[in-house]
Protein backbone atom coordinates (compact mmCIF):
# COMPACT_ATOMS: atom_id res chain seq x y z
CA UNK A 1 0.00 0.00 0.00
CA UNK A 2 1.68 3.21 -1.06
CA UNK A 3 -1.03 5.83 -1.26
CA UNK A 4 -3.56 7.50 0.96
CA UNK A 5 -5.90 4.87 2.34
CA UNK A 6 -9.38 6.14 3.02
CA UNK A 7 -7.89 9.61 2.78
CA UNK A 8 -10.11 12.49 3.84
CA UNK A 9 -13.11 10.21 4.25
CA UNK A 10 -14.48 12.93 6.48
CA UNK A 11 -14.68 16.30 4.77
CA UNK A 12 -13.52 18.05 7.94
CA UNK A 13 -11.04 15.38 8.96
CA UNK A 14 -12.67 15.26 12.39
CA UNK A 15 -12.62 12.11 14.41
CA UNK A 16 -15.55 9.81 13.92
CA UNK A 17 -17.23 7.66 16.52
CA UNK A 18 -15.19 4.55 17.08
CA UNK A 19 -16.90 1.60 15.39
CA UNK A 20 -16.85 -1.91 16.73
CA UNK A 21 -13.73 -3.95 16.00
CA UNK A 22 -14.39 -6.27 13.12
CA UNK A 23 -11.05 -7.05 11.52
CA UNK A 24 -7.29 -6.92 12.02
CA UNK A 25 -4.64 -5.43 9.78
CA UNK A 26 -1.58 -6.96 8.19
CA UNK A 27 0.65 -5.85 11.06
CA UNK A 28 3.00 -8.60 12.37
CA UNK A 29 2.00 -8.11 16.01
CA UNK A 30 -1.48 -8.76 17.34
CA UNK A 31 -0.92 -6.11 20.01
CA UNK A 32 -0.17 -3.52 17.32
CA UNK A 33 -3.15 -4.54 15.21
CA UNK A 34 -5.52 -1.63 14.52
CA UNK A 35 -8.19 -1.35 17.19
CA UNK A 36 -10.85 -0.51 14.60
CA UNK A 37 -11.52 -0.85 10.89
CA UNK A 38 -12.00 2.94 10.66
CA UNK A 39 -9.48 4.29 8.11
CA UNK A 40 -10.50 7.94 8.31
CA UNK A 41 -8.06 10.75 9.05
CA UNK A 42 -8.49 11.29 12.80
CA UNK A 43 -7.59 14.31 14.93
CA UNK A 44 -4.49 12.42 16.08
CA UNK A 45 -2.05 10.78 13.66
CA UNK A 46 1.29 9.02 14.14
CA UNK A 47 4.18 9.24 11.71
CA UNK A 48 7.40 7.34 11.08
CA UNK A 49 10.02 7.77 8.37
CA UNK A 50 12.85 5.65 7.00
CA UNK A 51 15.97 7.25 5.59
CA UNK A 52 18.44 6.53 2.82
CA UNK A 53 21.96 7.93 2.44
CA UNK A 54 22.79 10.67 -0.05
CA UNK A 55 25.82 12.92 -0.74
CA UNK A 56 29.18 11.62 -1.95
CA UNK A 57 29.73 9.30 1.01
CA UNK A 58 26.09 8.47 1.70
CA UNK A 59 26.38 9.91 5.20
CA UNK A 60 23.65 12.52 4.73
CA UNK A 61 20.15 11.25 5.49
CA UNK A 62 17.26 11.79 3.09
CA UNK A 63 13.64 10.68 3.21
CA UNK A 64 13.06 7.28 1.61
CA UNK A 65 9.67 6.29 2.98
CA UNK A 66 7.03 7.89 5.17
CA UNK A 67 4.02 6.32 6.87
CA UNK A 68 1.15 7.84 8.83
CA UNK A 69 -1.45 5.91 10.80
CA UNK A 70 -4.64 7.19 12.41
CA UNK A 71 -5.69 7.01 16.05
CA UNK A 72 -6.80 3.39 15.63
CA UNK A 73 -3.52 2.31 14.00
CA UNK A 74 -4.80 2.08 10.43
CA UNK A 75 -2.50 3.28 7.66
CA UNK A 76 -3.72 6.53 6.09
CA UNK A 77 -0.58 7.28 4.08
CA UNK A 78 2.41 5.16 3.08
CA UNK A 79 4.79 6.24 0.32
CA UNK A 80 8.27 5.51 -0.91
CA UNK A 81 9.99 8.77 -1.78
CA UNK A 82 12.42 9.67 -4.53
CA UNK A 83 15.00 11.93 -2.84
CA UNK A 84 16.12 15.19 -4.39
CA UNK A 85 19.75 14.02 -4.33
CA UNK A 86 21.15 10.78 -5.74
CA UNK A 87 20.93 7.82 -3.35
CA UNK A 88 24.35 6.41 -2.49
CA UNK A 89 23.37 4.08 0.35
CA UNK A 90 19.91 2.53 0.63
CA UNK A 91 20.67 1.38 4.20
CA UNK A 92 18.52 -1.65 3.44
CA UNK A 93 19.54 -3.55 6.57
CA UNK A 94 17.81 -0.89 8.65
CA UNK A 95 15.45 1.01 6.33
CA UNK A 96 14.18 -2.03 4.44
CA UNK A 97 14.35 0.12 1.30
CA UNK A 98 15.83 -1.34 -1.89
CA UNK A 99 16.54 0.16 -5.32
CA UNK A 100 13.39 -1.21 -6.93
CA UNK A 101 11.25 0.49 -4.26
CA UNK A 102 12.31 3.93 -5.46
CA UNK A 103 12.16 3.40 -9.22
CA UNK A 104 8.54 4.49 -9.44
CA UNK A 105 8.43 6.37 -6.15
CA UNK A 106 6.78 9.77 -5.92
CA UNK A 107 8.97 12.85 -5.88
CA UNK A 108 9.85 14.49 -2.58
CA UNK A 109 7.78 17.65 -3.05
CA UNK A 110 4.57 15.75 -3.85
CA UNK A 111 4.97 13.60 -0.75
CA UNK A 112 5.87 16.58 1.40
CA UNK A 113 2.66 18.37 0.42
CA UNK A 114 0.48 15.33 1.19
CA UNK A 115 2.12 14.84 4.58
CA UNK A 116 1.82 18.54 5.43
CA UNK A 117 -1.90 18.42 4.62
CA UNK A 118 -2.39 15.37 6.84
CA UNK A 119 -0.47 16.91 9.75
CA UNK A 120 -2.07 20.34 9.64
CA UNK A 121 -4.26 21.09 12.66
CA UNK A 122 -3.76 17.62 14.15
CA UNK A 123 -1.93 16.07 17.07
CA UNK A 124 1.23 14.44 15.69
CA UNK A 125 2.59 11.36 17.49
CA UNK A 126 5.93 9.70 16.83
CA UNK A 127 9.38 8.86 18.15
CA UNK A 128 12.25 11.34 17.69
CA UNK A 129 9.97 13.37 15.44
CA UNK A 130 12.58 16.08 14.95
CA UNK A 131 14.47 13.67 12.66
CA UNK A 132 11.38 12.90 10.58
CA UNK A 133 10.31 16.53 10.33
CA UNK A 134 13.83 17.56 9.36
CA UNK A 135 13.86 14.99 6.54
CA UNK A 136 10.48 16.30 5.35
CA UNK A 137 11.62 19.95 5.63
CA UNK A 138 8.53 20.57 7.74
CA UNK A 139 7.75 21.83 11.22
CA UNK A 140 4.86 21.23 13.61
CA UNK A 141 3.58 23.25 16.60
CA UNK A 142 5.12 22.03 19.84
CA UNK A 143 1.74 22.12 21.56
CA UNK A 144 0.44 19.61 18.99
CA UNK A 145 3.45 17.27 19.13
CA UNK A 146 3.54 14.07 21.20
CA UNK A 147 7.03 12.60 20.98
CA UNK A 148 7.57 9.34 22.85
CA UNK A 149 11.32 10.04 23.00
CA UNK A 150 10.74 13.37 24.78
CA UNK A 151 7.96 12.46 27.24
CA UNK A 152 9.61 12.71 30.65
CA UNK A 153 7.98 9.64 32.31
CA UNK A 154 9.44 7.47 29.50
CA UNK A 155 13.01 8.59 30.17
CA UNK A 156 15.43 6.59 32.31
CA UNK A 157 17.78 8.69 34.44
CA UNK A 158 17.07 11.58 32.09
CA UNK A 159 18.02 9.55 29.02
CA UNK A 160 15.76 8.99 26.06
CA UNK A 161 14.55 5.42 25.51
CA UNK A 162 14.55 3.66 22.14
CA UNK A 163 11.15 2.97 20.61
CA UNK A 164 11.80 -0.78 20.67
CA UNK A 165 12.41 -0.58 24.43
CA UNK A 166 9.21 1.39 25.02
CA UNK A 167 7.25 -1.08 22.87
CA UNK A 168 8.64 -3.99 24.87
CA UNK A 169 8.04 -2.31 28.23
CA UNK A 170 4.59 -0.82 27.68
CA UNK A 171 3.10 -2.99 24.93
CA UNK A 172 4.88 -6.30 25.46
CA UNK A 173 5.83 -6.53 21.78
CA UNK A 174 9.13 -6.87 19.95
CA UNK A 175 9.86 -4.52 17.05
CA UNK A 176 12.89 -3.49 15.00
CA UNK A 177 14.59 -6.87 15.34
CA UNK A 178 16.03 -6.54 11.85
CA UNK A 179 14.77 -4.12 9.21
CA UNK A 180 12.61 -1.30 10.52
CA UNK A 181 9.01 -1.15 9.35
CA UNK A 182 7.59 2.41 9.43
CA UNK A 183 4.04 1.03 9.63
CA UNK A 184 4.90 -1.00 12.71
CA UNK A 185 6.89 1.84 14.29
CA UNK A 186 4.09 4.37 13.75
CA UNK A 187 1.56 1.91 15.17
CA UNK A 188 3.79 1.31 18.19
CA UNK A 189 4.16 5.04 18.89
CA UNK A 190 0.40 5.53 18.58
CA UNK A 191 -0.38 2.55 20.83
CA UNK A 192 2.04 3.83 23.49
CA UNK A 193 0.51 7.30 23.31
CA UNK A 194 -3.06 5.98 23.53
CA UNK A 195 -2.13 3.89 26.56
CA UNK A 196 -0.79 6.96 28.38
CA UNK A 197 -2.99 9.58 26.75
CA UNK A 198 -4.94 10.58 29.85
CA UNK A 199 -1.94 11.45 32.03
CA UNK A 200 0.05 12.81 29.07
CA UNK A 201 -2.66 15.29 28.08
CA UNK A 202 -3.21 16.23 31.73
CA UNK A 203 0.49 17.09 32.10
CA UNK A 204 0.38 19.24 28.95
CA UNK A 205 -2.64 21.17 30.24
CA UNK A 206 -0.83 21.76 33.52
CA UNK A 207 2.24 23.04 31.66
CA UNK A 208 0.09 25.38 29.58
CA UNK A 209 -1.66 26.73 32.69
CA UNK A 210 1.69 27.27 34.36
CA UNK A 211 3.01 29.17 31.34
CA UNK A 212 -0.10 31.35 31.22
CA UNK A 213 0.29 32.21 34.91
CA UNK A 214 3.95 33.08 34.39
CA UNK A 215 3.13 35.33 31.43
CA UNK A 216 0.34 36.98 33.41
CA UNK A 217 2.66 37.72 36.34
CA UNK A 218 5.27 39.21 34.03
CA UNK A 219 2.64 41.34 32.33
CA UNK A 220 1.32 42.61 35.66
CA UNK A 221 4.79 43.42 36.98
CA UNK A 222 5.84 45.58 34.02
CA UNK A 223 3.36 48.47 34.60
CA UNK A 224 4.43 48.59 38.25
CA UNK A 225 8.09 48.87 37.29
CA UNK A 226 7.32 51.59 34.77
CA UNK A 227 5.29 53.50 37.34
CA UNK A 228 8.17 53.42 39.82
CA UNK A 229 10.52 54.71 37.13
CA UNK A 230 8.12 57.53 36.28
CA UNK A 231 7.80 58.53 39.96
CA UNK A 232 11.57 58.47 40.41
CA UNK A 233 12.03 60.62 37.33
CA UNK A 234 9.54 63.20 38.58
CA UNK A 235 11.30 63.32 41.94
CA UNK A 236 14.71 63.82 40.37
CA UNK A 237 13.46 66.61 38.14
CA UNK A 238 11.75 68.26 41.07
CA UNK A 239 14.90 68.13 43.19
CA UNK A 240 16.98 69.54 40.35
CA UNK A 241 14.62 72.45 39.92
CA UNK A 242 15.29 73.52 43.50
CA UNK A 243 18.78 74.59 42.49
CA UNK A 244 17.62 76.77 39.57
Amino acid sequence: MHDIVGSFVSETGKRKQRPEDDEESHTPSATLAPTSSDCSVTDTVAMDCEMVGVSSQGTKSALGRVTLVNAWGNVIYDEYVRPIERVVDFRSEISGIRPHNLRKAKDFWTVQKHVADLMKGRILVGHALHNDLKALLLSHPKKDTRDTSEYMPFKRDGRKSALRDLASLYLGVTIQEREHCPVEDAQAAMAIYQKHKKEWERSIKQQMRSKRKTRKKKKQSKPMDNEVLRRDHVTIVSDTQKFD
